[in-house]
């Protein structure tokens, strides 16, 4: 794979990083995490346990295109990053993807994407759930054709709860480190697209230049501006072409 790519023309049209504190007000949490709560997308309803986020709107963007085949994931192994409630899951599962990783640091979590696949899934499409950090719990010589991302990557702390640090604001390098594992294992098949939800509250040119850096490949597939000083991109990543 090619690690000495200068650049990539994108990178130059994504807006600079948010001042701080408007960062911070955007993305201090309003609900309360330690409670038990309910979600509902699609027609079902999803059982929020403690610490456990609900979905906001740049989820339901990445869980849309999963649903109606923007994002294709039939008859193919597919990956939820930071799968949370379990939303994407089950919409790859009754898209009908063959094998879905339901991937998650938090175990609480992925207990409940699992429950939710089992309740809302019907067919051949297979979870597999996996606790760890980042793909340390996909095994060697898997390869995924498609990898979803909405990471925590806002670059302000805005709060001390470890549940919110993890849901909200690991900055940065959780995405960095993301790109690193997927290249550094080569777990993407051939033809394999990993999507990735960013707003400008992340330092997206220095999240999409390291991509780049690497050897992946970016192109845009959504862009959305919430008339609040936000624009989230959903970005596509495959791997760079090289002569």
């Amino acid at each position: 794979m090619n690690t000495t790519s200068p650049g990539h023309p994108l990178i130059a049209e994504l807006p600079d990083l948010l001042p701080a504190e408007h960062i911070v007000r955007i993305n201090t949490p309003k609900e309360d995490i330690g409670s038990t709560r309910s979600y509902e997308w699609n027609g079902w309803t999803f059982r929020v346990p403690p610490g456990v986020f609900t979905p906001g709107a740049t989820s339901r963007m990445v869980h849309e295109r999963l649903l109606d085949g923007r994002i294709a994931v039939r008859g193919l192994v597919y990956a939820a990053m930071g799968v949370g409630l379990g939303v994407e899951a089950v919409a790859a599962g009754v898209a009908g993807a063959a094998k879905v990783y339901a991937l998650d640091v938090h175990a609480p979590s992925v207990e409940a994407a699992a429950g939710h696949f089992a309740e809302f899934v019907d067919g051949g499409s297979a979870l597999v759930p996996g606790v760890g950090d980042l793909f340390d719990p996909v095994p060697e010589g898997e390869r995924l054709d498609v990898v979803t991302f909405n990471p925590p990557a806002v670059s302000q702390r805005v709060s001390d709860d470890p549940d919110v640090v993890r849901n909200v604001c690991e900055g940065a390098v959780i995405v960095t480190r993301f790109f690193d594992q997927l290249v550094r294992r080569d777990l993407l098949a051939e033809g394999g697209r990993v999507y990735v939800a960013l707003s400008n509250t992340a330092d997206l040119k220095a999240i999409v230049s390291h991509a780049v850096r690497i050897g992946l490949s970016p192109a845009l597939e959504h862009r959305h501006d919430w008339e609040d000083g936000v624009v989230t991109h959903v970005f596509r990543f495959t791997e760079a072409v090289t002569a």
